[in-house]
C-alpha cells in the first residue's frame, strides 16, 4: 500500500515535470512562430500576397520610430531621410503633437461638418495668420486639397471672371505631381501615372516648368488659373530658375489669372521658408496645403485664400465628411505653433545648408548635382539611382530615388547636426562602396 502511494507520487512528479517541459515547449514554439510572423520577411510577404501592387516599397519595415530614427522589428536602426514626403517636418511622434492627439481623443474626435466643432474656429485662425489668407478650407489629403482649388477656379472662372461654364482652363507644368486623382492624373506628363485611366479630363493646358514666355502664350479668355509647384518635388527636386514665381504672378495679375502654389511638400519649413513662394515674396491667390500640416499624425490639408475667391462657395457646393475634423484641427493647431515658436524655417534652412556641404564632400564620379532648398535636397546621379539606394539604405539611410537618376534627403527639420554629420558618414561609405561598378548598365 505504501509503495502503491510513493509509485503514484513518483509518476505524478514526473507527469508534472513531463507536463510543465511540454507547456514550457508550446509557449517557446508559439513565441517562435509569432517571431516570424512578425519579421520584417514575413511582413512583407504578407503585404505582397494581401495588399494591391501601387506600390513598391523597399525592403524595409517600420515597426516603431522617433525623432529622425526608425527601427525595424528586428531592431535595426536607420535614419529617416524621407520624412514621408515632409509630412513629418517635426519628426516622428514630437511629443507635444502626441500630447494635443491624445488630450483631444478623451473628448472628441469626429463630429462632420453637420454641426461647429469647438477645435476648427482655431484651426482657421491659426492657418489664416500663417498664410496672410481670409479664408481657409479644410480636407483631408493633399490630393483633396488641389481637387478643391481647381474647383474653386473653375468656379471663380464661371462666377466672377465670368467664362462659360465648361470652357474654363487651367494651365499645369510639365513634369509635376499633384495627386492621382482622375482629374490630376488627366494632366500628369507622367506616363505610369495616366496609362489606362482614360477618358481624360478636359480643361488642362500643359506648358514647360520655368517657362514664363510659354506661360503667357498659353493663356486665353477662357484660362481661369496656373497650378504650380514653388519646387517640383517628385520631379527631381527641381528649383525653377530665379525669377520665375516672380514674373508668373505678374503674368496671371495681367490676365486676371488665379495663381495656384500647391505648397502641400514645400510647405511649412521644409524649404527654409515657411512657404517656397517666399523665396521671391511670391503671394499666390490660393495655397494648397497638406502633409505636414498634420504634424506627421493625422492627415489633414486645406486650401487657403481670400474671401473674393473662397465666397464662391454656397452651403452643399463642396465639404468632406473627415474636413476639419477636431482630432486633426488639434494635431495641426498644436504643430502650428511648434512651427513659430522653434522658428522652423530657420532651422530648415541653416540645417539644409550645412548637410548640402556635407553633401558635396562626398567623392563619386557618377554625382552630377546636389541641389535644393533647407531641407529638400536632391544627389542627381549619370545612371540609375536605384542601386546607390540600396546601397545607402544597407548603411542605415533610408531615403528614395525619384525621376530615376535622383535621391532626394529630406530628413526631419529636428534632425540635429551630430545626426546629420552621423548620416553623412553612412551615405559617404554607401557611395564609396564598389562605385565605379554602381548602377552600371
Amino acid at each position: 500500500m505504501v509503495k502503491d502511494q510513493c509509485d503514484a507520487g513518483f509518476y505524478c512528479k514526473i507527469n508534472i515535470r513531463t507536463n510543465y517541459i511540454s507547456d514550457l515547449r508550446t509557449k517557446q514554439n508559439v513565441l517562435e512562430r509569432s517571431c516570424r510572423m512578425n519579421s520584417s520577411q514575413s511582413i512583407i510577404e504578407k503585404t505582397l500576397k494581401l495588399g494591391a501592387h501601387n506600390y513598391h516599397p523597399k525592403d524595409v519595415v517600420i515597426e516603431r520610430a522617433e525623432g529622425c530614427m526608425v527601427y525595424d522589428p528586428e531592431g535595426r536602426q536607420y535614419y529617416d531621410m524621407l520624412s514621408a514626403y515632409s509630412a513629418l517636418n517635426f519628426g516622428h511622434r514630437h511629443p507635444e503633437i502626441i500630447a494635443a492627439a491624445i488630450d483631444q481623443l478623451g473628448k472628441v474626435t469626429l463630429t462632420s461638418r453637420a454641426f461647429h466643432n469647438a477645435v476648427l474656429a482655431d484651426f482657421y485662425e491659426k492657418l489664416c495668420a500663417l498664410t496672410g489668407k481670409e479664408r481657409v478650407l479644410p480636407m483631408n489629403t493633399g490630393a483633396e486639397a488641389v481637387e478643391t482649388a481647381l474647383k474653386t477656379a473653375r468656379r471663380w472662372g464661371a462666377m466672377v471672371k465670368g467664362v462659360e461654364n465648361g470652357k474654363q482652363e487651367i494651365i499645369t507644368c510639365s513634369n509635376n505631381f499633384h495627386g492621382r486623382t482622375i482629374a490630376i492624373v488627366s494632366f500628369s506628363t507622367d506616363p505610369v501615372a495616366r496609362e489606362g485611366y482614360g477618358p481624360y479630363c478636359p480643361g488642362f493646358k500643359t506648358v514647360p516648368y520655368g517657362d514664363v514666355s510659354a506661360l503667357e502664350s498659353a493663356i486665353n479668355e477662357n484660362t481661369v488659373a496656373f497650378l504650380v509647384e514653388p519646387i517640383q518635388g517628385e520631379a527631381g527636386v527641381i528649383v525653377p530658375p530665379e525669377g520665375y514665381l516672380k514674373k508668373a504672378r505678374e503674368i496671371c495679375t495681367k490676365h486676371n489669372v488665379l495663381l495656384i502654389a500647391d505648397e502641400v511638400q514645400t510647405g511649412f519649413a521644409r524649404t527654409g521658408r515657411m512657404f517656397a513662394c517666399e523665396f521671391e515674396q511670391v503671394e499666390p491667390d490660393i495655397y494648397v496645403l497638406g502633409k505636414a500640416l498634420g504634424g506627421g499624425v493625422m492627415p489633414i490639408s486645406a486650401i487657403a485664400a481670400d474671401s473674393d475667391i473662397m465666397d464662391v462657395f454656397t452651403p452643399g457646393s463642396h465639404g468632406s465628411t473627415f474636413g476639419g475634423n477636431p482630432l486633426a484641427c488639434a494635431v495641426s493647431i498644436k504643430a502650428m505653433e511648434i512651427l513659430v515658436r522653434d522658428d522652423y524655417p530657420k532651422m530648415a534652412e541653416e540645417k539644409g545648408r550645412y548637410f548640402m556641404n556635407k553633401l558635396r564632400q562626398v567623392k563619386n564620379d557618377q554625382i552630377v548635382d546636389i541641389r535644393g532648398k533647407g531641407l529638400l535636397i536632391g544627389v542627381e546621379l549619370s545612371v540609375p539611382a536605384d542601386e546607390y539606394v540600396k546601397k545607402v539604405i544597407k548603411a542605415g539611410v533610408l531615403a528614395k530615388e525619384t525621376h530615376e537618376r535622383t535621391i532626394r534627403f529630406a530628413p526631419p527639420i529636428v534632425i540635429s547636426y551630430a545626426e546629420i554629420d552621423d548620416a553623412c558618414r553612412k551615405i559617404q561609405s554607401a557611395f564609396a562602396q564598389d562605385r565605379a561598378g554602381a548602377g552600371a548598365g
